[in-house]
This record gives C-alpha cells, sequence and structure tokens, in this order.
C-alpha cells in the first residue's frame, strides 16, 4: 500500500459522522479479514530498483 494512503487529513464535522468513524474503527478491528497465502513467489524492491523495475516494465 502507498505511503501515500496513509497521510490524510480527516476531517469530521458533528456527531453523525463522528459515531460514523468511530463505528466503522471498531468494526475494522474485530474484522481482521481473511489470512492471505501467496502462490507465487514473491521478490521485495527496494530503493533504486524500484526506478529500474518500473523502466523495464514501461519498454515492454
Amino acid at each position: 500500500m502507498a505511503t501515500n494512503s496513509f497521510l490524510k487529513n480527516i476531517n469530521i464535522k458533528g456527531r453523525s459522522q463522528t459515531q460514523k468513524l468511530v463505528s466503522a474503527l471498531e468494526r475494522s478491528e474485530s474484522n481482521r479479514g481473511k489470512e492471505v497465502t501467496m502462490n507465487r513467489s514473491v521478490v521485495e524492491i527496494k530503493g533504486d530498483a524500484i526506478k529500474d523495475f518500473f523502466k523495464r516494465r514501461h519498454r515492454k
């Protein structure tokens, strides 16, 4: 997930929106989602290797 998606401002206006936010946070805490099993190999790419990866993908 992109880092930018964590860096959002949330403007809450009024009691109704406050209650909806708290309710959503409480539901997310109890519903952790499903276990994910990878069926393909996974490689972690860091630093400048990311730029190289996308340059190669764009040329195809």
